[in-house]
């Protein structure tokens, strides 16, 4: 590959400034080791970067021995996204059992002690939270991330939740505007249209983003999503009308502007990564996130190198590219500033975390009580004394939750009722497509054990009810847990609506159906 320039220069250090990229492995590779030296400003984190909190501290810290202000970004959402907890899964329940509790206090300090582990490893950009208010309850890709569908409650726990995570000393990013809580397409795989007026995009989607903006969030991320009412030409990615006109001008958001990933299909299929790149920053972007998919140093180049051809061009003016680096140097500067303040001999301030690994291992327990304060619970059964059979119907997970991070209460109710067993069952193949067959399958595997079948957004997944009603006719006292989006009717002898599927959500349905806590 030819380099337009030298790799020194103004116009390229600023190139490199406005990317976000990703790469593969738990230590920092050569290459980016170099490019973070030639002005690369930010990195981001990805489950398969972490693989203990020692071990992260230590690749943080091996990143700002090259550039002492990069920027460590990661998407650290908590409940059913997380990336510190990959293996595990998480800590703390995510945004859609904060909002069912409705405790603003709660939701802050939740979000403080999720901030502080992150800052205890040296992250310090989290691209969280989301202020999408899920008005479609059939949303592939939102649902269980988003607060609610109420727009003011998520307002008000998306403002505290950025008060929370900030005054750990992480910056947060709030996701995605101007708001993908009415989509039914997921955008990792095409192009989500929201067909709503101009008056409903008002009252109903950029009221959190006003409330995130008011309560100070440092970074906002744009959403792939076609929006007709505000621009029927070009994603919010893309759109000038939307991103300068109305979140820079309109709403009078000044901090920098950081797109959803850029090899997501919505952008990628539709432009390409490079022409995307390139007319995100000419609409008002100053940071492009890519590394979920396309984690190597040529990904790195080819976008350099297509915002410098832009510039040299005429296609982006160099004034708009020199801006945009400028804010994520400026977001840069003030996580080092916080980080400083810090560390030992400084003075203590609101705004600061420990910078140690070994705060990431101290439990405050928050995370359990938040979840135990969601869980709410229909029907009454005696608690369960003997292992149960737990059948897993699994769907398939969206890219941002990911399939390696474990969900369910079979782990949780097997420490308090050793001998539990459990099985996993999807709408794939033969049995899935005939749910009496896989109704079935599950009444064979549990014998004349209690059944406790473990559900995910059962409203959205025909087979996954139809299967369900299907044990519940043969076995009316088995118990049903519902992990996602609560909105199908409560059925089992006991319900229990967890609200997310994080390991402490997992727990605490596994404490209500035993009656006992670890």
């Amino acid at each position: 590959m030819t380099t337009l320039v030298s790799s020194t220069d103004t116009l390229t250090r600023d190139a490199l400034a406005v990317l976000q990229p990703g790469f593969l492995g738990t230590t920092a590779p050569d290459w980016l080791l170099r490019r973070l030296g030639e002005g690369l400003s930010s990195v981001g984190l990805f489950g398969r970067n972490i693989a203990s909190p020692e071990q992260l501290a230590a690749l943080t810290e091996r990143l700002r021995a090259e550039r002492d202000d990069v920027l460590v970004a990661i998407d650290e959402e908590g409940g059913d996204v997380t990336r510190l907890e990959v293996g595990q899964g998480s800590s703390f329940p995510g945004n859609y059992a904060l909002g069912t509790v409705d405790d603003v206090d709660l939701t802050r300090a939740v979000a403080r002690e999720l901030g502080r582990r992150l800052a205890a490893c040296g992250v310090n950009l989290n691209w969280a939270p989301s202020a999408d208010v899920n008005s479609n309850q059939d949303n592939p890709v939102i649902g269980v991330r988003s607060f609610g569908a109420d727009t003011p409650l998520v307002a008000r726990h998306t403002a505290a939740y950025v008060e929370g995570l900030q005054s750990a000393g992480v910056a947060a990013c709030t996701k995605h505007f101007p708001g993908h809580g009415d989509t039914s397409v997921d955008s990792h795989h095409a192009m989500p249209r929201i067909d709503v007026d101009l008056d409903t995009v008002n009252a109903r989607d950029l009221l959190p983003f006003r409330a995130a903006i008011a309560a100070g969030s440092k970074s906002v991320m744009s959403a792939h999503i076609l929006l007709p009412a505000l621009d029927p030409d070009r994603p919010a990615t893309l759109s000038r009308r939307i991103l300068t006109g109305l979140l820079r001008e309109e709403l009078g958001f000044q901090g920098p502007i950081i797109t959803d990933g850029m090899e997501m299909q919505a952008i990628a299929s539709a432009y390409g990564i490079e022409r995307g790149s390139v007319l995100a920053i000419a609409a008002g972007a100053d940071a492009i996130c890519v590394g979920g998919g396309l984690a190597d140093e040529e990904t790195v180049l080819r976008l350099r190198d297509a915002l410098v051809a832009a510039v040299r061009n005429g296609e982006l003016p160099e004034e708009r590219l020199a801006d945009a680096a400028a804010r994520v140097r400026g977001l840069a500067d003030w996580t080092r500033r916080v980080r400083g303040a810090s560390e030992p001999g400084a003075d203590s301030q609101e705004g600061t975390a420990p910078g140690t690994a070994s705060a990431l291992a101290t439990d405050t327990g928050i995370g359990l009580v938040a979840a135990r304060r969601a869980v709410r619970v229909t029907g009454g059964a005696e608690p369960l004394t003997e292992a149960p059979y737990v059948a897993a119907f699994t769907p398939v997970a969206n890219i941002a939750v990911g399939e390696e991070t474990p969900w369910g209460v079979a782990a949780e109710l097997g420490r308090l009722l050793p001998g539990t067993e459990t099985g996993s069952y999807s709408g794939a193949g033969a049995a899935g497509e005939d749910p009496a067959a896989l109704a079935g399958e599950v009444l064979a595997a549990a014998g004349d054990r209690t059944i406790v079948a473990v559900v995910r957004d059962a409203h959205r997944h025909r087979w996954m009810s139809e299967a369900l009603d299907a044990v519940l006719a043969a076995r009316p006292g088995t118990l049903v847990v519902e992990m996602g989006v609560n909105e199908a009717e409560p059925r089992g002898a006991l319900h229990i609506a967890t609200h997310g599927a994080a390991r402490v959500c997992g727990q605490a349905a596994a404490e209500v159906i035993t009656g006992r806590r670890e």
